[in-house]
């Protein structure tokens, strides 16, 4: 099933972050079809019907190939993403996928009550300053930050002051939380299109709506996980789901083996379609795709093997 919007785009955006609770063995959230359809009028464009609906442009351009991003043109079916596979990590405090420029917080939770996780599209280092991986913790959290221009960005731009005060024209935007023992921050942006983009020199940016709603949620010494997982794998309601995407700083050489590869570490070939993990690979969509086998229509089948065909 695929939901439809035929709305008119205000001028603020619409989508705030998302939360879901998250069930017990459920690594997939989000609506119930993986993506809706927006139809377009002449005034719209990709970046803006990103913002507006609170993903990233990455997301939004990989979901509609070949569409012109600033003139998309009238009455087209636009695909927005509305289902997430959760990373490979574990569910606690930040997780980002940088493969996928998402990121996810989890919130804590008592025993005995479910998980609530929210989501938010982000932008993230460009090529030679790419943001690393690993693991740190919130160390400081500030309110309308003061921009110190760090010495490799002044070299780059030496007309910059050695720090811009707080106001519109601030990089960091409203808010900004720093990732402890580095110069790496998690913060708002004045370039709002960078969202979705590898645009930046390691930092995490968010939509300038979206800052203040994961700052408030977040406390000093929340964990944060950064991972580089290009292919997820994920289950609900007895689904199960792959999300594949194409990261320029990871080589696969078999998507198709790959995917095999870590459903099989996961205990679920027995589960999926050959046929719809095949469809899956060649997509590379970034949405998530179900490959669970029919059994009633499909009868059983044995798992892919990778080794005759590379995608």
């Amino acid at each position: 099933m695929t939901l439809i919007a035929t709305l008119l785009l205000p001028a603020a955006p619409a989508f705030s972050g998302q939360t879901f609770v998250l069930m017990p063995g459920t690594t997939v959230i989000g609506a119930s079809s993986p993506v809706m359809l927006h139809t377009t009028t002449k005034e719209d464009s990709l970046v803006e019907l990103a913002r507006h609906y609170g993903i990233g442009f990455n997301e939004i351009e990989i979901a509609n190939p070949g569409v012109d991003a600033f003139v998309p043109g009238e009455n087209l079916q636009i695909r927005i993403p509305t289902l997430w596979v959760l990373p490979d990590a574990p569910m606690e405090g930040i997780v980002i996928n940088t493969s996928e420029m998402r990121l996810y917080y989890f919130a804590p939770a008592k025993k005995g009550t479910p998980v609530k996780v929210s989501t938010f599209p982000i932008g993230i280092g460009d090529e030679g300053t790419e943001t690393p991986a690993g693991t740190w913790k919130i160390s400081e959290k500030r309110v309308n930050p003061s921009w110190y221009p760090p010495a490799s960005i002044r070299k780059e731009r030496p007309e910059l002051p050695g720090v811009v005060p707080p106001g519109p024209e601030n990089p960091l935007g409203t808010h900004a939380m720093r990732l402890s023992k580095t110069n790496f921050l998690v913060h708002g942006t004045h370039r709002p299109f960078g969202v979705g983009r590898q645009v930046s020199h390691g930092c995490i940016r968010l939509y300038p709506e979206h800052i203040p709603q994961l700052f408030n949620m977040v406390t000093i010494g929340t964990k944060v996980t950064i991972v580089k997982q290009p292919i997820k794998v994920g289950v609900r309601n007895k689904r199960v789901y792959v999300e594949i995407h194409e990261d320029p700083y990871i080589k696969i050489p078999n998507y198709l083996e790959a995917t095999n590869a870590l459903l099989q570490k996961k205990g679920l070939l027995k589960l999926i379609s050959t046929d719809k993990l095949y469809k899956a690979v060649r997509k590379k969509d970034g949405i998530p795709f179900d490959i669970t086998r029919d059994h009633k229509k499909e009868g059983p089948e044995t798992p892919a093997a990778p080794d005759f065909w590379t995608l």
